[in-house]
């Protein structure tokens, strides 16, 4: 199999109608404070036993189509002593890694940050396909705020998304790239809006201008909604001022766009993704790359005992259910009330 042949073959089963991606990449600092919101001391141990637990979910393949990982679970076993990748791909779900390094401040650009990672980034790469991963993902985040972003940060993580990407696809994995314009703040959704639009025309252009293939990559943006100091928007209005975006600046040649939820509950990210298809034909598939938003009713339902198994699967299964609902504007808020 080519190359292209490669690529084309997992975006085909990363863009399912139905489907979509469980985001569990957490990094330890980060995975440790969810687990610290339930109870759990976050050791190897604990982390193992949890994703254990939500990766053998029965019939998880049926509403996740993909699910990005952190370097220490794809080299894990699973409770069974299965490595996570094959457990995954049982399921008829592709395996990914998270490869980026982290954020830190951006030189001479007060206020903005940039990624880091891209040194070895090929290395990491061959390691990780060896493993099993089939796409990685890639996060830039963009602070707003009256003058934040700067122009020098949105051109400087473009190009790093960029470059990113096309070291993906030059070795056969599926880059997601995920510029994320971050909801902390107090804006309006008209200047998340206008943000959201220079962020993306700026990432595009560097992706032209590094020669990545549109229609093997993946795109995963926030939507636009107002800081979450402002207070909320409606599934409507997020909707409206997502896709009055995105019309303009994301080309119709990028077969999936996968939304991360970005501070949302479960309930808010699933209402937002049903109203965005629900409103009338897209060129792109419009789905979830949820991480929190799918994992928070699951975590509080195993709570650190193994005992609990059932109850974090069923958690799991339904709200990987509800999104898949939504990616067909077929999700009703009644249905929270179903087992």
């Amino acid at each position: 199999m080519s190359v292209k042949q490669e690529l084309l073959a997992t975006i085909a089963d990363l863009v399912q109608p139905g489907k979509g991606i469980l985001a569990a990449d957490e990094s330890a600092p980060t995975i440790a404070k969810r687990f610290k919101a339930v109870g759990v001391e976050s050791t190897e141990a604990t982390r193992r036993e949890y994703r254990s637990i939500i990766f053998s979910t029965p019939k998880l393949g049926a509403h996740v189509s993909g699910v990005i990982l952190y370097q220490e679970t794809l080299e894990q076993l699973s409770l069974d002593d299965v490595a996570i990748p094959k457990l995954l791909a049982s399921q008829g779900i592709v395996p990914g890694i998270k490869v980026d390094q982290g954020k830190g401040p951006l030189v001479n650009a007060p206020g903005d940050e940039i990624t880091y990672g891209l040194d070895g980034l090929g290395t990491r790469l061959e390691h990780y396909k060896s493993m099993g991963a089939r796409f990685a993902k890639w996060r830039d985040v963009f602070h707003i705020s009256d003058t934040l972003p700067s122009f020098q940060a949105i051109k400087s993580n473009a190009e790093v998304l960029a470059r990113y990407a096309a070291v993906c696809q030059s070795m056969g994995i599926v880059p997601i790239v995920e510029p994320e314009v971050l909801i902390d703040g107090n804006h309006s959704i008209e200047r998340a809006a206008e943000v959201s639009e220079d962020v993306l025309l700026e990432v595009f252009k560097a992706l032209h201008r590094h020669r990545v293939d549109l229609e093997t990559m993946v795109l995963k943006p926030s939507m636009v909604t107002p800081g979450k100091e402002t207070g909320k928007a409606s599934p409507e209005q997020v909707a409206e001022a997502t896709l009055s975006v995105f019309r303009r600046v994301v080309p119709a040649a990028v077969p999936g766009i996968f939304f991360l939820s970005g501070g949302q509950t479960p309930e808010e990210s699933t209402e937002n993704l049903n109203a965005l298809n629900s409103m009338g034909y897209h060129p792109w598939e419009l789905s979830f790359s949820y991480g929190r938003a799918l994992q928070e009713p699951a975590q509080k339902a195993w709570a650190g005992m193994l005992d609990n198994a059932d109850k974090a699967q069923a958690a799991m299964k339904k709200r990987a259910r509800l999104n898949g609902l939504a990616r067909s504007g077929s999700y009703s808020p009644d249905m929270e009330r179903e087992d």
